[in-house]
């Protein structure tokens, strides 16, 4: 990666998951194709560090995000779990209404 190159690049900071993704994969095909200098492998390196770096922040935000729906999930859905009768009133009153729906 020359100099040029380096410039032309965004920050890492800015690249979607995606795009972190496809550059570390370019970076990946020139370091394993041995055609590069030193100086440019070393630099090359360095950039596919930071980019996984990123792609790793963003699959680990993207855990928390789940994680969090799915905990406010269970939260809605911890009262009937936690309480057995009330899920079992909950159920009749379901079921009543459904009766009635059918009567109608």
């Amino acid at each position: 990666m020359s100099q040029t190159d380096a410039a032309e690049r965004p920050e890492v900071s800015s690249l979607s998951y995606e795009q972190a993704r496809d550059e570390l994969l370019e970076v990946v095909h020139r370091l394993e194709a041995g055609s590069t200098t030193l100086e440019d492998a070393l630099a090359l390196w360095e950039r596919g560090e930071a980019l996984a770096s990123r792609c790793q922040a963003w699959l680990d935000g993207a855990r928390e995000r789940l994680d969090a729906a799915r905990a406010r999930d269970g939260e809605r859905r911890a009262p009937s779990a936690q309480n057995p009768e009330a899920a079992r009133e909950a159920a009749l009153e379901d079921a009543a209404a459904g009766l009635g729906e059918e009567d109608a």
